[in-house]
């Protein structure tokens, strides 16, 4: 599946900026306001051979991108990391424009893949300052998870076939120790993110009104399946709203930083 390079590109180079980019996880109890990022729904299904133009796949566009992309506070982001995570993110993108139908702008999405990159140094050289440190335990949960997201069997073939993108185990296990760190900043920034059950109630009926408009638009092309019953929504709806509260306090985090902070951007 070629979503996998996806996912090993954005744990080279981009995995700590998901945590800044998108409020929420898409949980099955539906996907609130806090989505909207993600791509437009395809129009009721429409078949491959709808649009001559959708079936041919773009290629990214990496000439012209300097050696140093960005430079943040005297620390530079160097091309190599920056082709890593842009490709990676072109893909996912270039997926979504297909099914869509819009043509993919290479250079926002560039500019959009630099403002990430630079939002995870930011939040590195900010856990660095307040001296926030990752436990074995910790790393390894996450490299754990990193191997079951991206749907490989073992620790050791997800090593591998990071190698094959041309990192060592040293470098994956310092890229996650970082990513481990700003967990734990965005943690101490968001404090308590439990969710009242007021709000619970409100993201499931907002959840329920959306999959209702999906089926009023799609007919038989609302393929989402059936939401269950408050209660048993309520876990996936509690983590979304967690990761919702999350994204929203790393992103106030990064605002306060950037204003702060010396930026440089070459692209």
């Amino acid at each position: 599946m070629s979503s996998k390079k996806w996912l090993l590109a954005l744990a080279v180079a981009g995995s700590i900026s998901a945590v800044t980019a998108c409020s929420a996880p898409a949980g099955e109890a539906g996907n609130s306001a806090s989505t909207q990022q993600e791509a437009p729904a395809p129009s009721g299904g429409a078949s491959e051979g709808a649009n001559p133009e959708a079936q041919e796949m773009p290629k990214p566009d990496t000439e012209g991108v300097p050696d140093v992309v960005a430079e943040v506070n005297g620390e530079k982001i160097a091309k190599k990391d920056f082709v890593a995570a842009y490709e990676g993110q072109f893909q996912q993108m270039a997926m979504q424009s297909q099914m869509s139908g819009q043509k993919l702008d290479q250079d926002q999405l560039k500019k959009q893949t630099a403002d990430g990159m630079i939002s995870s140094v930011l939040l590195i050289q900010e856990a660095d300052n307040r001296g926030l440190e990752a436990s074995k335990k910790e790393v390894d949960a996450t490299l754990d998870e990193l191997v079951k997201s991206s749907q490989l069997k073992s620790k050791d073939e997800f090593l591998a076939a990071m190698k094959d993108q041309g990192m060592d185990e040293k470098t994956v296990m310092s890229e996650i120790e970082k990513q481990v760190r700003v967990e734990a900043l965005v943690a101490e920034e968001s404090g308590d993110t439990k969710p009242t059950e007021e709000e619970l109630k409100k993201a499931y009926d907002q959840a329920k009104a959306q999959q209702e408009q999906m089926k009023q638009q799609g007919g038989e092309g609302g393929q989402s399946a059936e939401i269950p019953p408050f209660e048993e929504a309520k876990p996936a709806l509690e983590e979304q709203l967690k990761g919702q509260k999350q994204g929203e306090a790393a992103q106030a985090l990064v605002k306060d930083l950037r204003a702060d902070a010396d930026v440089k951007i070459h692209l």
